[in-house]
């Protein structure tokens, strides 16, 4: 398994990147939400992506097929990847502060590591399970505050564990796949699978609510389509087919805490021990899974 330090310059700048967008992200998507319906703002923000990745592939003259025999893989990826992820993950930030909501999404590697020992015969080392216990300590804090406020929503946190579960089994999917169109093609199709699904459910649940987006939203929403659904959900998939897991480690690590802070700062989120804690908590758990091991021949 090659070391962070044999990353290259473009795999150093995307992870670097990576995490700046998605981690201040967190409190644009509460900002986004606040004053809007939130599967519609998520709807206009992916919709409008789509778009703009269709014209950074026809820049880039990058193929948009995709040979039929893919096709229903390509929609299985959408679904775990992006369609439950976007759905789920939104719905938790409408409930939760934009931090609670970033720590319990990016417990994706923790998901994604027991995944890929339960179905994709990946190894499961023992400090991984110690992982995984710290993690749904950490969870179990976020959830125990929500539940001892009166003002709490434990469905919240719920559907965040939901949404990074899904994320987590979308990972391994990808670094599984055999298909062999470029990434980028296959980001454009999954977001357009993701488009048509979230503006059906938002037809059916939001349609009463519709109005036209605030300044605020529309910042929200134009951050997301550039950020998120052009940039950094290629650079993503690119470095989860490209690289081992270690690629993403510290740009999954850093992500949650900028989340944390960002939103604590911008948005005036009050930082209770528990979260204090939690991070503490999902960190180290996030470091136990992915942190590289020593081959035998470094130790020697």
């Amino acid at each position: 398994m090659p070391h962070a330090h044999q990353l290259t310059r473009k795999q150093w700048a995307t992870l670097v990147i990576l995490t700046l967008v998605w981690g201040i992200n967190w409190p644009i998507l509460k900002i986004g939400i606040t004053h809007y319906p939130a599967i519609t703002f998520r709807s206009m923000s992916i919709l409008l992506g789509w778009v703009l990745l269709s014209l950074v592939m026809l820049k880039m003259n990058v193929s948009f097929r995709v040979p039929r025999k893919e096709w229903g893989e390509l929609f299985i990826l959408a679904c775990s990847n992006m369609f439950v992820w976007h759905v789920l993950m939104i719905l938790a930030v409408q409930d939760l502060s934009s931090g609670r909501a970033a720590i319990l999404g990016y417990s994706m590697p923790i998901f994604s590591a027991v995944i890929g020992m339960f179905f994709f015969k990946s190894p499961l080392l023992a400090r991984a399970w110690l992982g995984v216990a710290l993690a749904a300590l950490g969870a179990f804090l976020l959830l125990w505050h929500e539940l001892v406020s009166l003002t709490g929503k434990p469905l919240g946190v719920l559907m965040a564990l939901a949404a990074a579960a899904a994320w987590g089994l979308g990972t391994q999917q990808i670094r599984h796949t055999k298909m062999t169109v470029p990434t980028l093609t296959i980001v454009f199709w999954m977001t357009g699978m993701t488009t048509g699904l979230m503006l059906l459910v938002a037809t059916v649940f939001e349609s009463d609510r519709w109005a036209i987006p605030p300044a605020a939203t529309w910042g929200a929403i134009l951050y997301n389509a550039v950020g998120i659904f052009v940039f950094a959900q290629s650079a993503w998939l690119w470095l989860a087919r490209s690289l081992p897991p270690l690629a993403s480690t510290l740009s999954v690590m850093l992500i949650p805490v900028l989340g944390v802070f960002s939103g604590a700062w911008w948005l005036g989120e009050v930082l209770h021990w528990q979260d204090w804690l939690a991070v503490v908590l999902i960190m180290a758990a996030i470091a136990s899974v992915l942190w590289p091991t020593r081959s035998r021949a470094e130790t020697s």
